[in-house]
């Protein structure tokens, strides 16, 4: 049977979705489902599936789609480039979230603390890779501060040239806007990017609250002074104010931007679920809310369009959080200074080079999961904490059971347990420095019984004493699955359960 042709725009009267209207095909007799837009960076990600899983449920026609297209705002950042990298398979975008925020009110900027002026730089990038298949959404993000060597270019604004040199990922755009960002990813992770997305702050307000809020659960309370985020530990429902602060968030933790990302990535989750799982996919007002918010800020190349709209609502026609992925490049050296530039993030070359090779040969980036029954859940990923056994009983053998049993469970034991000076302790014990007082609550938690110890000065090395009630080791996993050491988490590990 032929494909019914698609419906012509009107641009005085956008047509309604109407359950007599003929569904578009493809040539094979599956349904076409259109999709929405989504925006650039934390909530970018989110709202690129978001929008697109919108317009896919819904059934919005071709029409809407080419008036919705007509609202983006277009920019080149493909002019002039030469020397790119071979094309694979699936397709790559990239996705730049930007400190914009012109539109926020004055009492918002305070309430939020986004005061100052922004550095017209990108706060966030990541690469969106869509399978060949159109199952699978990967979505790798790249540090801001991550070092970059800028191939040479003209500066669009000066129009002086500029030799190759080196700087931080995100002073790409602020130097040559979104074609040095462009090129510089291309340099760094010889992916092709096929179309780029950039977003701002109130693009991502307007869509949180547009869909109600989100959902986001924490393990730990999370404080920042910086950006005014104050969060108990528990589930939360969080507007686009407070979800603004807790994306941006980099001081709650020693982790800094690395934390960052990751919060970012169980909010995108999050919202995902959300989306996907609620009434406002069938509810065309509400998703011309949702599109009318996301919208007004996005700004793509003009390659991507009505057709390429389509493709991504054909790819996320079933989309739900399990088949998405999440990682971060992997980084080999923390605080890498360089002269004039300051402190960066040094990726792991060999492993970068790895994921990106994935990325370009369409590979799942995230391992089969065996399941694990009654496994706890821990703040602390047993891959993190090293511990040295020892056996405080006569029991022969004790000490190497338990040492082989916690590396079992994911544990960077010694391998190598001693003997205490006392054979006749009753308790298993647990000694640990305080200044790793989480990592020692995760250890205890897979030696239930046992009792914890402080020991000023110890350091990260974590001394269990095996006593003569030991009986099992209890399996656990981390609250949050990217502290394991792939790296790479798929949307259901990290959404509230």
């Amino acid at each position: 049977m032929p494909t019914p042709p698609r419906s012509p725009v009107r641009p005085q009267r956008p047509p309604r979705p109407s359950p007599a209207r003929r569904p578009v095909r493809r040539s094979d007799g599956r349904p076409v489902r259109p999709v929405r837009r989504r925006r650039p960076r934390w909530a970018m990600r989110a709202l690129t599936t978001v929008s697109v899983v919108v317009l896919a449920s819904a059934g919005i026609g071709h029409a809407v789609l080419s008036s919705l297209d007509a609202d983006i705002a277009r920019v080149d950042p493909f002019k002039d480039m030469k020397n790119r990298p071979e094309g694979g398979h699936g397709m790559n975008l990239l996705m730049v979230g930007t400190d914009g925020r012109e539109k926020i009110t004055e009492a918002d900027r305070r309430k939020y603390r986004l005061g100052g002026a922004p550095c017209h730089c990108t706060d966030t990038v990541m690469i969106v890779h869509i399978s060949e298949d159109r199952e699978r959404a990967s979505i790798v993000s790249l540090p801001r501060d991550s070092y970059a060597e800028a191939p040479a270019h003209t500066d669009e604004v000066t129009g002086r040239r500029h030799a190759p040199h080196p700087l931080k990922l995100n002073a790409a755009y602020a130097e040559g806007g979104p074609t040095l960002t462009v090129r510089t990813v291309e340099n760094m992770t010889h992916v092709k990017i096929d179309h780029y997305m950039e977003v701002d702050f109130t693009s991502f307000m307007k869509t949180v609250d547009v869909l109600g809020g989100v959902r986001i659960c924490t393990a730990q309370p999370l404080k920042d002074r910086y950006t005014g985020l104050d969060l108990a530990a528990g589930p939360h429902v969080l507007g686009g104010g407070q979800a603004l602060q807790y994306v941006r968030s980099r001081h709650t933790d020693g982790s800094s931007d690395l934390g960052r990302m990751k919060r970012q990535q169980r909010f995108l989750a999050s919202l995902v679920s959300q989306a996907t799982s609620s009434g406002v996919l069938l509810n065309p007002m509400r998703f011309r809310d949702v599109t009318r918010a996301v919208l007004g800020s996005v700004r793509a190349d003009k390659g991507f369009g009505t057709d390429e709209l389509l493709d991504l609502g054909r790819a996320m026609r079933n989309f739900s959080p399990s088949s998405s992925e999440f990682t971060t490049v992997p980084i080999g050296q923390m605080a890498y200074a360089v002269k004039g530039i300051g402190s960066t993030l040094k990726w792991d070359e060999p492993k970068a080079r790895k994921l990106f090779q994935e990325l370009r040969e369409d590979k799942p980036l995230a391992a089969p999961r065996a399941p694990r029954p009654g496994a706890v859940r821990v703040a602390v990923a047993p891959q993190r904490i090293r511990v040295q056994i020892e056996n405080g009983t006569s029991t022969t053998g004790l000490g190497k059971r338990v040492d082989g049993a916690l590396a079992a469970t994911g544990f960077r034991t010694t391998g190598r347990p001693t003997t205490a000076h006392d054979p006749t302790v009753r308790r298993t014990v647990v000694a640990y420095d305080p200044r790793w007082d989480r990592s020692a609550k995760s250890l205890a938690a897979a030696l239930p019984g046992a009792a914890l110890r402080a020991v000023p000065g110890q350091g990260p090395l974590l001394k269990v004493t095996a006593g003569a009630d030991f009986k099992r080791v209890t399996r656990v996993r981390a609250e949050d699955p990217a502290q394991g050491e792939s790296g790479v988490v798929t949307g259901d590990q990290v959404v509230c359960p």
